[in-house]
């Protein structure tokens, strides 16, 4: 996985398969980041994303929950309409914007 930090925003480059092979990982890694960097604005990269399990649901969902107490926000980028059909099911698109490229 890759991850770029700029100021208070992580960026968090998903691999393609967002399953409980690599959750754990992905949310102990963002987490030490966040709390490293002070972190309020994470940024799910799903360029390369094709699949995502309820693993992938839950490390965005405890992202949320723990930048929302510092008045920080997630949101997505690069989604598919595969993926925005994962994110809306799974409702979380409710705490999430999900913001297209520039064309």
């Amino acid at each position: 996985m890759k991850y770029q930090v700029q100021e208070n925003c992580l960026t968090i480059f998903l691999p393609e398969d967002v399953d409980h092979h690599n959750a754990e990982e992905i949310r102990r890694e963002a987490d030490r980041l966040i709390d490293r960097e002070h972190i309020r604005y994470v940024i799910f990269d799903f360029a390369d994303t094709g699949f995502m399990d309820s693993s992938g649901i839950g490390v965005i969902m405890g992202r949320y929950r723990k930048v929302y107490m510092m008045g920080g926000e997630v949101c997505a980028v690069h989604a598919s309409e595969r993926m925005k059909k994962i994110l809306t099911m799974s409702g979380v698109m409710k705490i999430m914007q999900i913001y297209e490229e520039d064309k």
